[in-house]
């Protein structure tokens, strides 16, 4: 569980991101969310350096289909990072458990198969209050911190 805020990080370690392109793919499912992530995120990209017409964002209907959106992306060979952007909260049945696997997992393989890095900005939690939490509330907004990260991957 997240004890500090997400988005402070040191601003001098972070590469300039002129020369790069980004693609992000956002979930619709827990739009109030998700778009508190991507809004974090590109606002951070713009921040250290990225020109607007180097990000593009997709959207797809849920977190699951993250993975088919960024390997869409990812075939189109013309960015030097993707973010994947999703929430999924924890109910009643193990939904959650099957869908936060599979999330995580197919991210992780898309790392391993493709040379261009898939940054994982996918929120896991117990309530709704974690994620608001997380996506701009007392938590900073972890889409900042993964378009940090996408700027660092990028740049190696």
């Amino acid at each position: 569980m997240a004890t500090n805020n997400l988005s402070l990080y040191d601003d001098s370690t972070v590469p300039n991101a002129n020369a790069f392109r980004f693609g992000i793919v956002v979930s619709e499912w827990n739009i109030d969310i998700t778009k508190k992530l991507c809004d974090g995120a590109v606002e951070t990209l713009l921040k250290h350096g990225a020109k607007p017409d180097h990000i593009t964002i997709l959207q797809v209907p849920g977190s699951f289909e993250l993975i088919f959106g960024a390997k869409k992306l990812l075939k189109e060979n013309r960015f030097d990072a993707i973010i994947a952007i999703g929430n999924v909260i924890q109910g009643e049945t193990k939904h959650f458990d099957y869908v936060c696997e599979a999330v995580s997992q197919g991210i992780k393989d898309l790392n391993v198969l493709y040379d261009t890095p898939t940054i994982f900005c996918v929120l896991t939690d117990n309530n709704k209050q974690q994620s608001i939490d997380r996506s701009g509330g007392k938590f900073g907004n972890k889409g900042i911190e993964c378009a940090v990260a996408a700027i660092k991957m990028a740049n190696l």
